[in-house]
């Protein structure tokens, strides 16, 4: 009798606190406080960094587009919460261990091109003097109305904004031949370096498609890293080459969702339920 109580106690305490913290799980979501990635720096693979993945800025009313009003009040919210926007150069030398990135970094993309990424976002970026990347479709620029001209990708990209390639026609890469991935990773890079005038080192994989073998090819292309839709932060055990990033959409309480991404994307990653 008294062996069973006292190696039933442990057990019963280990039950007791797994209750206590799933029934706190709703109080921390509540909780103003932020999940900043300077609370949750892992000591072997560095800084968790937040990479941050929109689309379109604009009031239509489909997934994949946030509206102006709350794409202003998420940048206002990593404004007065101590993020600092980055680069993928910062980006990039942090992770070689060249640099080091400033506290609580952040890292704001945009997948495609479009021309409400000029109209609408940029004026909100430059209101809180953020830096961002937009990962372009070459062919499209200038060709179709709803994406940018490549005057607009020029302005953006002296002013902060940097502009990088999503390949010449989006197209989902694991159908592709070898020798047409490397037309569409090479020829995007030639084409936006000979508007843009500098060189364009990083990539994000269309419709987030990829697999090593694909990954090898951007490496040889001359790309220095490439960007995933794989759900995580980024830190130095991370492929340079299929970098995580946290998606933002619309969805019934836009904010909110953002919210919880970027706060508790850092803990699921610590249990395992997503990259560790």
């Amino acid at each position: 009798m008294i062996s069973f109580r006292s190696e039933g106690r442990p057990r019963w305490r280990l039950r007791l606190l797994l209750l206590v913290l799933l029934l706190a799980i709703p109080f921390l979501l509540a909780s103003p406080k932020p999940m900043t990635a300077s609370m949750v720096a892992d000591s072997e693979n560095g800084t968790k960094v937040l990479v941050l993945n929109y689309h379109k800025v604009d009031n239509m009313n489909i997934s994949l587009s946030v509206l102006p009003e709350d794409f202003d009040r998420q940048m206002k919210y990593l404004s007065e919460n101590g993020y600092h926007t980055i680069t993928p150069d910062e980006l990039y030398d942090s992770l070689a261990g060249n640099a080091e990135l400033p506290e609580n970094p952040v890292l704001i993309t945009f997948d495609d091109g479009y021309e409400d990424n000029y109209q609408n976002a940029y004026p909100i970026l430059k209101k809180y003097d953020f830096k961002a990347t937009v990962f372009v479709i070459s062919s499209f620029l200038g060709v179709y109305p709803n994406y940018l001209t490549w005057d607009q990708a020029r302005e953006m990209d002296e002013n902060g904004i940097s502009i990088q390639s999503h390949t010449v026609d989006h197209k989902s890469m694991t159908d592709l031949t070898d020798d047409e991935l490397r037309t569409e990773l090479v020829d995007s890079k030639k084409k936006i370096e000979k508007e843009l005038g500098h060189s364009v080192d990083y990539m994000a994989y269309p419709t987030g498609t990829y697999n090593l073998h694909i990954a090898e090819l951007v490496k040889e292309a001359g790309y220095k890293a490439a960007f995933t839709i794989k759900y995580g932060n980024v830190d130095k055990a991370s492929n340079i080459y299929a970098l995580e990033r946290v998606p933002v959409f619309h969805t019934e309480d836009t904010n909110k969702s953002f919210l919880e991404r970027i706060r508790y994307t850092p803990i699921f990653e610590r249990f395992g339920w997503i990259k560790s």
